[in-house]
């Protein structure tokens, strides 16, 4: 998976609670394990006025105009501001495939649903929980301010404002973490990748292990 060390860019307000994985990605899209090509069908049912279906040529299907991510600058965000309990319902990989196959490095929310949360980790996204007024504070300065970027920094674990000039709008946000999840992500490996590490002393110990079994 992709490295997450820091991410400068827009960021989206999608002022929506209980945002749930078949309105991420709804379901007549499951049918494809590559990981890409989701992009296009991220949120498509707020997206279109019409009914989408796999293998459609999405350039032809009428937008939502009152949709965010149909709006400029959004369409080129990198973060996404959210609400409460954010990726809840079936547990579907399919839905951080589609959110950073649109571009989305970052979701910041109040709280996001446990199995979409360690799903984020596991495909190189960072997930942000912040205090609901927090993310209030935030909604009120990013609609304000349209086009306001954040810079995310994994390292230090902060949020600040992309753009210097607007440094003065946004104080330094602090955002905890568990140690694992950032160390898996700033190296880009997920639970496979992690294993994989330590791939010389697995053969090692299979060799000898079957050097003493050999009936086995």
């Amino acid at each position: 998976m992709k490295a997450f060390t820091q991410v400068t860019g827009i960021v989206a307000p999608l002022d929506r609670a209980n945002v749930d994985t078949d309105q991420i990605i709804p379901k007549q899209f499951l049918k494809s394990i590559q990981r890409t090509g989701f992009g296009p069908n991220l949120f498509d049912e707020w997206r279109y006025l019409d009914q989408g279906f796999p293998g459609q040529d999405y350039t032809q299907r009428p937008l939502n105009k009152d949709f965010v991510l149909n709006q400029e600058p959004y369409t080129q965000a990198k973060i996404l501001l959210t609400r409460q309990n954010f990726g809840c319902g079936s547990s579907r990989e399919h839905a951080p495939w589609a959110l950073d196959d649109f571009g989305f490095r970052c979701i910041i929310a109040p709280s996001f649903a446990d199995i979409f949360y360690n799903n984020c980790f596991k495909n190189g996204i960072l997930p942000i929980q912040l205090t609901e007024e927090q993310v209030e504070n935030l909604f009120h300065l990013v609609t304000e301010n349209k086009g306001f970027t954040f810079t995310v920094d994994l390292e230090s674990q902060t949020i600040k404002a992309g753009d210097e000039s607007q440094s003065h709008l946004l104080d330094e946000i602090k955002f905890d973490i568990p140690a694992p999840r950032k160390s898996s992500l700033l190296k880009g490996l997920d639970e496979i990748g992690e294993t994989l590490v330590h791939s010389d002393v697995i053969r090692a110990f299979e060799e000898k292990y079957h050097s003493a079994n050999p009936w086995l």
